[in-house]
């Protein structure tokens, strides 16, 4: 016989967050679905007023560490609209597969491809992070900016993401993490919960959402975390760069 205990073990097993909810994990896709088929159009515009514009200068850092040349590949998971991808390019990096789990954000990523001249050397994917449809060892850098705290099985997809990089290759994840300057703490706070939701409803007409977005970031795993999360997927030389304060940060780790 099942004593009570068990019960509960067997069902926390598919508990997973979303925001500050806990959910079961197979609902948490759908949600997360939603919340970007309602933010796709104004994600870009939405991501300036959420960063105060920092997220491009975070974007150009993690471009430049991927060091990108002609003779590499690039998978981009949770591509979006483009922003990983098209700096890739710009930089003289090789082909590049622009992915995401979302039709209406990878959409967005078309129509802009299609605007800046991007015929050459994209192919653009709906694609899981979680099951990612490429061979083993196929690609030289994997990346996912500003994703993996919306995939419900975040350790999958690290998995994931060493399974599909050649011997030699590298995996980037930028993220929001944990800020490391306790006196900015109250006014991070005020601004993530108190103001950016009120932005989201009268930019993107969708609070909610960006009550969501603002909570995943603070259930999100801390530096040392993921770092661990990293390791314990078989990555390794992994290390991390704090930006603005931890506000972001640049998670590395190598297919030795």
């Amino acid at each position: 016989m099942k004593n009570n205990n068990d019960t509960a073990s067997q069902s926390n097993e598919h508990i997973t967050d979303f925001g500050f909810r806990q959910v079961n994990d197979k609902e948490k896709p759908s949600m997360v679905k939603a919340v970007f088929d309602s933010v796709a159009q104004k994600y870009d515009i939405m991501n300036d007023l959420m960063s105060l514009g920092i997220h491009r200068v975070w974007k150009q850092i993690f471009i430049q560490e991927l060091h990108p040349t002609p003779n590499l590949t690039l998978l981009d998971l949770a591509g979006g609209t483009g922003d990983i991808s098209f700096g890739w390019l710009n930089r003289g990096g090789g082909t590049v597969f622009l992915t995401d789990i979302n039709y209406s954000m990878l959409h967005v990523g078309q129509e802009r491809a299609l605007d800046l001249g991007y015929v050459d050397n994209i192919h653009l994917f709906c694609v899981d992070g979680e099951k990612i449809c490429l061979p083993d060892r196929s690609v030289d850098r994997v990346t996912i900016s500003f994703g993996l705290r919306n995939c419900t099985h975040k350790n999958q997809v690290l998995e994931e993401a060493r399974r599909v990089l050649k011997p030699g290759g590298r995996f980037l994840c930028l993220e929001f993490s944990k800020l490391i300057i306790p006196f900015l703490r109250p006014l991070y706070d005020a601004w993530s919960f108190q103001v950016l939701p009120r932005i989201g409803q009268i930019i993107a007409k969708d609070r909610d959402s960006y009550q969501y977005l603002a909570e995943s970031i603070r259930t999100f795993p801390d530096q040392e975390t993921l770092k661990s999360l990293m390791e314990q997927a078989g990555l390794e030389r992994v290390t991390y760069q704090n930006l603005s304060g931890g506000i972001a940060a640049i998670h590395s780790g190598w297919r030795i």
